[in-house]
C-alpha cells in the first residue's frame, strides 16, 4: 500500500522515517517540487552561491514529551539542524527558528526551552539570527512545535556524496544505537523503564570536522535519526547502487537499551538517534578515522560495523548466530513524534 490514490489519509507511520515516509515524499512532494538539489534526498542541499560552496537544511520538531532525560525539544531542534549540516560536510554558521506555541504553555517551560537552545548553540558555535513565533488556541497544537533551518559553509575540495562509496570501503558509527528513540518512548508512556536511559542528543559538528580534517578518506556520512541505523543504511545502499554488510555483533547497543527494547519488542537498529552518524571510509584510512573519532567526546565509542560490497542496493545483517538477514526500511511499526 502506498500513499497515492490507494491511501486517502495520512497515517502516523508516514512520519516515522521509513517506507511510508519515503513513499509520501516520492508520490507527493517530489511530484511537485523535484529539482536536482531536492532530488538527492540528502540531509542538506549543497550548492554554490557566488563562488562559495554552501549547504542549507530545515527540520521541524514535534517530540513528545517536550522534556526528556538527556534533553528537550529546544536542544533537539538545534542539534538536529547542526548535525544535518555537519554530515553534509558543512561547517554550520547560522540558524533560524520558528515556534508554534499552544495557548496555556507555561512561560517558565518556554524559557527553559529557549535556554537549552542557547546552550546548544554555544556548544556548536552557531547563532540563531532570525525567527518567528505564532500562538494557537488550546487544543490546536501540543504545547510547542519548533522548526529550525540552517546554513553552513562547505570547504573547497570536500566531496561527500552517494557517488563516492566503492566495494571494500568500511562502515563506521560513532557510538551506541537507539538511545534517543527508546528514551523518548519510555518517557512518553511512563513505563518506568528509564533507569539509566538517556537521549544521545548532541551537536556533532566539531567531532565530524575533526574527523574530516585528518581523514580525507571519508566518502559519505548520514545522520541516524528517524528510522535508525537500518533505514539509513538501506537508503545509502539504494542511492549508491551497492550492497552493505553489517555485522550485528559489531554494532554497539547499550545494555539498558537492549534490555528495554527486548521487553517492548523493538529493534534498536530501527530506533532513532540524535547524536550518532554513519561514515563510509576507504579501508586504508579506517584506523586513522577511528583514532580521530576516539579523540572526541562524541566519538570515543566509534567502531567499524561493516563494509560496502558490490551489489544492487541491499543491506545484509550478519547475525550473532552466523546467519544473514535483510535490513529494509522501517515499515508497519510507527514510532511517531520521536524528534
Amino acid at each position: 500500500m502506498t500513499c497515492g490514490i490507494n491511501n486517502s489519509r495520512v497515517l502516523l507511520a508516514h512520519g516515522d522515517g521509513g517506507l511510508l515516509s519515503r513513499e509520501m515524499v516520492r508520490d507527493i512532494f517530489l511530484k511537485y517540487f523535484n529539482n536536482p538539489l531536492l532530488g538527492q534526498l540528502s540531509d542538506a542541499a549543497v550548492f554554490r552561491l557566488k563562488g562559495e560552496k554552501v549547504a542549507t537544511t530545515i527540520d521541524a520538531f514535534v517530540v513528545d514529551p517536550v522534556f526528556f532525560p538527556g534533553g528537550d525539544i529546544g536542544k533537539l531542534a538545534v542539534c538536529g539542524t547542526v548535525n544535518d549540516l555537519a554530515v553534509s560536510g558543512a561547517r554550520p554558521v547560522y540558524l533560524n527558528a520558528s515556534f508554534i506555541i499552544e495557548e496555556g504553555l507555561l512561560l517558565t517551560d518556554l524559557e527553559k526551552i529557549a535556554a537549552a537552545m542557547a546552550e546548544a548553540c554555544v556548544e556548536a558555535g552557531v547563532a540563531i539570527v532570525a525567527g518567528d513565533t505564532k500562538v494557537v488556541p488550546r487544543g490546536h497544537a501540543d504545547k510547542i512545535f519548533i522548526t529550525t533551518s540552517g546554513v553552513g559553509i562547505v570547504p573547497d575540495g570536500l566531496d561527500l556524496g552517494y557517488h563516492r562509496p566503492e566495494p571494500g570501503d568500511v562502515v563506521i558509527v560513532n557510538g551506541s544505537m537507539g538511545n534517543h528513540g527508546l528514551t523518548v518512548l519510555t518517557a512518553r508512556e511512563a513505563l518506568g523503564l528509564e533507569g539509566a536511559l538517556k537521549s544521545d542528543c548532541a551537536p556533532l559538528n566539531h567531532t565530524i570536522f575533526h574527523l574530516l580534517s585528518g581523514c580525507p578518506g571519508v566518502k559519505l556520512m548520514r545522520d541516524l535519526t528517524r528510522g535508525g541505523l537500518a533505514s539509513a543504511a538501506k537508503e545509502i545502499a539504494e542511492s549508491c547502487g551497492m550492497d552493505m554488510l553489517i555485522k550485528e555483533t559489531a554494532v554497539p547497543v547499550d545494555r539498558e537499551v537492549r534490555g528495554a527494547a527486548e521487553m517492548l519488542g523493538l529493534d534498536p537498529f530501527y530506533l532513532a538517534n540524535e547524536g550518532k552518524f554513519l561514515a563510509v571510509v576507504t579501508a586504508g584510512e579506517a584506523d586513522k578515522a577511528l583514532e580521530l573519532l576516539h579523540e572526541s567526546i562524541y566519538g570515543r565509542d566509534a567502531v567499524i560495523i561493516g563494509e560496502v560490497r558490490a551489489g544492487r542496493g541491499s543491506v545484509y545483517l550478519q547475525t550473532a548466530l552466523g546467519g544473514t538477514k535483510f535490513l529494509d526500511l522501517l515499515a508497519g511499526a510507527p514510532l511517531p513524534r520521536i524528534c
